[in-house]
């Protein structure tokens, strides 16, 4: 089963140098059918474009520096959405 990072959780991609902090889980691209696991904006100066959000899954983190917020909505949200996932497998 897959696990995804909680939203607000900061992470360095491979490849790049800048820090980005996750906004949501499951982001489909607006003009493709792939869906990704994550997109993210800049950390810290948060969403200053929101037509330039970062796509990318978990495979492309090089490094986790913070896990954002872990309450029961959001675990058992990210819990059923890790379901999905093995259903559609």
């Amino acid at each position: 089963m897959k696990k995804y990072l909680p939203i607000g959780s900061v992470v360095l991609l491979k490849g790049s140098q800048k820090r980005v902090m996750v906004v949501c889980v499951k982001q489909k691209q607006a003009d493709s059918p792939k869906v990704w696991d994550y997109s993210a904006c800049l950390y810290p100066e948060g969403i200053l474009d929101p037509e330039k959000l970062y796509l990318f899954d978990t495979e492309q983190i090089e490094r986790l520096y913070f896990i954002g917020l872990q309450d029961t909505e959001g675990l058992t949200f990210l819990s059923k959405l890790a379901q999905l996932d093995t259903q559609d497998a």
